[in-house]
């Protein structure tokens, strides 16, 4: 699958929107009958426009009251160095998301804590115990204007795929 058609493009809004939906309703809801979306679910998952299904859960209700943005600086940008520090990264249940970042600073993390206390400890004991990191600068969320891991998808035109 290289480029995306109208329904294509149809299929992941409404899956980004609501990924429970059966798929006699998105075939309803995209304008096919329920076969023709279905191979267009699977080919959409084949070709990896579809990465997974997941739930989205209120980390206020299960007690995760602080988002935390941290930046920290590598000692070192060598790629072994760098490479350790990834896949320690990796395996902190904490630690939502990491990216790699321009200007300032070599990755930019978003963690969650129980609150202030537990998110210093986590940062003192762990955090700048990683291997390789020099730094960590820390700003707190201090409240969520909007949370969404729907993309944008008005930008393709049938015809393109990316």
């Amino acid at each position: 699958m290289e480029t995306l058609d109208k329904f294509d493009i149809a299929i992941l809004n409404h899956l980004q929107q609501e990924a429970r939906l059966t798929n006699t309703e998105l075939a309803s809801r995209v304008g096919l009958s329920a076969a023709p979306c279905w191979r267009r679910v699977r080919a959409l998952e084949e070709a990896g426009f579809i990465t997974g299904y997941h739930a989205e859960i209120n980390r206020h209700k299960i007690g995760l009251g602080v988002l935390a943005f941290v930046r920290l600086d590598a000692a070192q940008n060598s790629g072994k160095l760098l490479k350790a520090l990834e896949e320690a990264i990796r395996e902190l249940p904490e630690v939502v998301s990491c990216h790699y970042i321009s200007g300032t600073g070599t990755f930019e993390l978003q963690a969650v804590s129980r609150d202030l206390n537990s998110f210093s400890q986590f940062a003192r004991d762990v955090l700048i115990n990683l291997p390789n990191v020099k730094d960590l600068h820390t700003s707190f969320s201090l409240g969520e204007v909007k949370v969404s891991s729907a993309l944008p998808l008005n930008h393709l035109k049938p015809g393109e795929a990316g």
